[in-house]
């Protein structure tokens, strides 16, 4: 069973950064591609960043391109989310999650809530 566990996430003034990390337990990630997810209130989960099972290839949302930046550290097992510039609009609960055996993301962490203020 991989388990996700996400950290990192907080309350920030709007121009601010906040680095997520995502550590991942039980298997090495080094199989599998991983993405971030966030979802904002009263709307549905949307895709943020992918990266893939080297970090050699990285997907981004149009919103988010230039602001954030996908990382992984296999030997650590963590993935990371770098977010600069934070808008309002960022705020949301994100989550990243795990392509295990699958064409599809299938694992997810239990999020880490973003709040930027304006």
């Amino acid at each position: 069973q991989v388990q996700l566990n996400e950290s990192g996430g907080g309350l920030v003034q709007t121009g601010g950064s906040l680095r997520l990390s995502c550590a991942v337990s039980e298997r090495p990630i080094s199989y599998y591609p991983m993405g971030w997810f966030r979802q904002a209130p009263g709307k549905e989960r949307d895709f943020v960043a992918a990266i893939s099972v080297g970090g050699g290839t990285t997907d981004y949302e149009d919103s988010v391109k230039g602001r954030f930046t996908v990382s992984r550290d296999n030997a650590k097992n963590i993935i990371y989310l770098q977010m600069n510039s934070l808008k309002a609009e960022d705020t949301a609960v994100y989550y990243c999650a795990a392509k295990v055996s699958s064409d599809k993301y299938n694992y997810w962490g239990q999020g880490t809530q973003v709040t930027v203020s304006s």
